[in-house]
């Protein structure tokens, strides 16, 4: 009998998401009566608030949500996206340059499918969120990582991105604030790296789905309103999940100029059609209703962000730089490897995770899911107690 045709060999290449992996053996850990403590995912504690639930419920209750809509998103969801970029972005935008998506992660993927052709080099800046280079993987791109340690803050120069350049680049990804590593460029240093992609015609896809989760009066200013002219060759991709505890609603978008909206809309016709209409609708009270409960969260945020630093940096042999966005803390963890630690000597951060997680009982992400080894990062967005208690078994684990 002759042999079945193989696979397909560009999605076989592609790898299972380190985040989730690693929250997964969190939970199943758990269930098996272990006390684990996960640091690993990056997703809110909060319950979604509860006029963002009941908008839901009207929608349920509405014959039109059970019908097929058009494929970009509600319309009164796609101004209320396009109001919102103007007010926290700074970039007036039309409704019809607006994408609603399943989730963020669809947005980026839709980004990198628009803009990146075969053979493209794109310009990656590292630490990076695990899917990114998959992402551009699957466009048939080229991830070109450009890294910057926790002596830059995590933040790339414009002298770093000019020296990764040749004729194939094609493709910016900027991140402020990060995952995964919380930092935020300035508005100079965001200025600077603008004017860069415009001076060499580089398109940019910038993600600011933390755009509202800062810190210490910080503003995590848009690559768009840093540099104006950069919006013709800039797509911008955001979501609800993250400010406002709706992660499993599944509901982001993609922003940017007309004729690569145009090209991502096709795709989105073909790949999903339009994202279920109840998550549209309560993302839309989410966007027009009171924002009380989201800063309430931010807040939350910012307190059990600086509990984590100030107990992280108590570990000899651990450097925290301060995060000053997203929930995620990036401790470089150099110091702790070549050591002996419960009769186990790690020498990447992938063995010193692998240690914590069996002596410590306690989930945190290597930095090889993000980039080069010997970082782990730990998101905050979970109770305050399990998050001091975790902490503090690291405390104790690594006092020896």
């Amino acid at each position: 009998m002759t042999e079945r045709a193989p696979l397909s060999r560009k999605l076989s290449a592609i790898a299972e998401s380190a985040t989730l992996k690693v929250d997964a053996k969190a939970k199943a850990l758990k269930a098996e009566g272990k006390p684990v403590i996960s640091y690993a995912a990056g997703e809110p504690d909060f319950a979604t608030p509860q006029f963002i639930v009941d908008a839901a419920a009207e929608a349920l209750a509405d014959p039109a949500s059970y019908r097929y809509t058009p494929a970009p998103g509600l319309p009164a969801l796609r101004e209320a996206i396009a109001a919102k970029t103007l007010r926290d972005s700074g970039l007036e935008v039309s409704p019809g340059q607006v994408i609603v998506t399943n989730g963020g992660k669809q947005s980026v993927y839709q980004a990198f499918q628009a803009v990146v052709n075969p053979g493209d080099e794109v310009l990656l800046p590292a630490p990076y969120w695990t899917t990114y280079p998959e992402a551009i993987r699957l466009a048939d791109g080229t991830p070109v990582e450009v890294f910057a340690g926790a002596d830059q803050e995590y933040k790339v120069t414009v002298e770093q991105l000019e020296a990764a350049r040749t004729e194939r680049t094609t493709v910016l990804v900027f991140v402020s604030p990060s995952n995964p590593t919380g930092s935020v460029y300035t508005a100079e240093e965001t200025k600077a790296i603008g004017e860069w992609a415009v001076e060499h015609g580089i398109w940019i896809i910038s993600d600011e789905i933390y755009q509202n989760l800062t810190y210490e009066g910080v503003k995590a200013t848009s690559i768009v309103e840093a540099v104006p002219e950069a919006a013709n060759q800039t797509i911008l991709v955001n979501g609800v999940a993250k400010t406002y505890a709706m992660t499993g609603w599944r509901v982001g978008w993609m922003v940017g100029p007309a004729d690569a909206i145009k090209v991502a809309g096709n795709l989105q016709s073909h790949l999903t059609s339009n994202v279920n209409n109840v998550a549209q609708k309560a993302a839309l009270a989410a966007l027009n209703g009171p924002q009380t409960e989201a800063e309430q969260f931010r807040e939350a945020f910012d307190r059990r962000r600086r509990l984590i630093v100030s107990e992280l940096s108590k570990i000899d042999g651990l450097v925290v730089p301060n995060p000053l966005g997203a929930f995620y803390v990036y401790p470089d963890v150099q110091g702790l490897l070549g050591r002996t630690w419960g009769g186990v000597t790690p020498t990447t951060s992938l063995e010193l995770a692998d240690l914590i997680l069996d002596q410590a009982e306690v989930a945190v992400v290597p930095g090889e899911a993000f980039g080069p080894s010997g970082y782990i990062r730990m998101s905050y967005a979970l109770g305050d107690d399990q998050l001091l208690e975790g902490v503090q078994r690291l405390q104790r684990l690594f006092s020896a």
